[in-house]
């Protein structure tokens, strides 16, 4: 066999060997991630100043907490959204001990529907993003149409129960004013009273 021969089979056989029994050390890192712990799925009245603020957590390939990693919130640029309190749609901040980090101050705008909040994470030249996905919803699709705690509904409801209670009340005066003399009162007529319903019986 050519001495050249040998040599490049021997060079091939310590690659395969090394690919084939790498330690696990030598792969490389997993790298940092994002945990969103608060806002996902959040809906907001955009006619509330203050609504659910996004939360996000940001963890090493050991899923531990790291502290000071630079996180940067955008909102989107057009469409349903907001800004943030400096007046952009971008905020930049770090996260604590705890390895979270808050999206405060946001001011939504008047367009309802879907919105995303991106979020990008770096730290010790690792980066991450995550996307949180809101709904901004107008202040009477938010209460479900309620008004002074109760919604418009029930105050329809309570208003025909009043009406018909008044037009009740006329019927039994009424029937006790119609008498004259000495004549043996006629009983009072049944009155049965539902919400916003009057059923009156005559005299039997």
């Amino acid at each position: 066999m050519h001495p050249r021969t040998a040599h490049a089979l021997c060079l091939i056989a310590l690659l395969l060997f090394h690919f084939r029994g790498s330690p696990a050390w030598a792969q490389a890192p997993a790298g940092l991630q994002i945990i969103i712990v608060e806002g996902e799925g959040a809906i907001n009245n955009v006619k509330q100043r203050v609504n659910r603020e996004p939360i996000v957590q940001v963890e090493d390939e050991n899923h531990k907490p790291v502290a000071g990693a630079a996180i940067i919130f955008f909102l989107p640029n057009d469409g349903p959204g907001g800004t943030f309190a400096n007046g952009s749609s971008t905020l930049t901040t770090t996260t604590n001990a705890q390895g979270q980090a808050v999206a405060r101050g946001i001011r939504f705008n008047n367009q309802p529907g879907s919105m995303q909040i991106r979020v990008s994470a770096s730290f010790a030249g690792q980066t991450a993003s995550a996307i949180i996905t809101q709904t901004n919803v107008l202040g009477l699709a938010a209460t479900g149409a309620s008004v002074g705690g109760l919604s418009l509904a029930t105050k329809l409801l309570i208003i025909g129960a009043v009406v018909g209670a008044g037009v009740a009340a006329g019927v039994v005066i009424a029937n006790h004013g119609g008498n004259s003399g000495g004549s043996t009162a006629t009983p009072p007529s049944t009155i049965t009273i539902t919400p916003g319903t009057v059923t009156v019986g005559g005299p039997q």
